[in-house]
């Protein structure tokens, strides 16, 4: 099971820590990853970390996020930073790649807006 949290409404250029507990072992066994959508729009991903600690960004949020785990707590973190409007959406956090039937937790909502 994957529980988000820290979601919120927040001014631009502002911080939010969003968090994933994660149930078992997943994040220790998988590369790990946050996911955002908005409605109308596909799922897309824009932070990944490796089994290894290598990480990945998606050039709309390069620089200004920044993933990471706490693999005793089970717990995956995105650190978000200089947030624009356009960070606006549900955040979800999953296994990457995700394949079809694979579960999919409530998300949080960050809306970015003055």
């Amino acid at each position: 099971q994957l529980v988000e949290s820290g979601g919120g409404l927040v001014q631009p250029g502002g911080s939010l820590r969003l968090s994933c507990a994660a149930s078992g072992s997943i994040i220790n066994i998988s590369p790990m990853g946050w996911y955002r959508q908005t409605p109308g729009k596909q799922r897309e991903l824009v932070a990944t970390l490796t089994r290894g600690g290598s990480t990945g960004y998606a050039d709309s949020v390069k620089g200004r996020f920044t993933i990471s785990r706490d693999t005793a707590k089970n717990i995956v973190y995105l650190q978000m930073n200089s947030l624009k409007p356009e960070d606006t959406a549900v955040y979800y956090c999953n296994r990457v790649p995700t394949v079809t039937g694979d579960y999919w937790g409530q998300g949080t909502q960050v809306t970015v807006s003055s």
